[in-house]
């Protein structure tokens, strides 16, 4: 665990070119009620691209959690809400990319 510091999660998405817009709702529903159901979650947030730099790779979402320490993301991780969570993105995913840091 890291002193005076948190713990951050980002995770980008892309979706599958088929996927419908009302199952990308689903999808950031799912995600947004996590924090509500795992405590571990400090804070959240989550936006759509929006840079006009066209250097996303497809990628259209991202999600930001914060942990205070590894061991919260360790129950993160596995948590029960988290793979029911996996099981409603999983059929829609075309691509994800996950970074962890300690903020400074």
């Amino acid at each position: 665990m890291q002193k005076d510091s948190l713990l951050r999660h980002v995770v980008l998405f892309k979706f599958k070119p088929e996927t419908s817009k009302e199952d990308i709702k689903k999808v950031e529903e799912a995600f947004t009620a996590l924090p509500s159901k795992i405590p571990q979650i400090v804070s959240y947030e989550w936006g759509l691209n929006n840079s006009p730099e066209g250097l996303n790779e497809g990628f259209t979402h991202c999600f930001f959690l914060t942990f205070e320490s590894e061991e919260d993301r360790a129950i993160y991780l596995p948590h029960p809400d988290h793979k029911a969570f996996g099981e409603v993105l999983t059929p829609h995913l075309g691509g994800v990319l996950v970074l962890d840091y300690w903020a400074k």
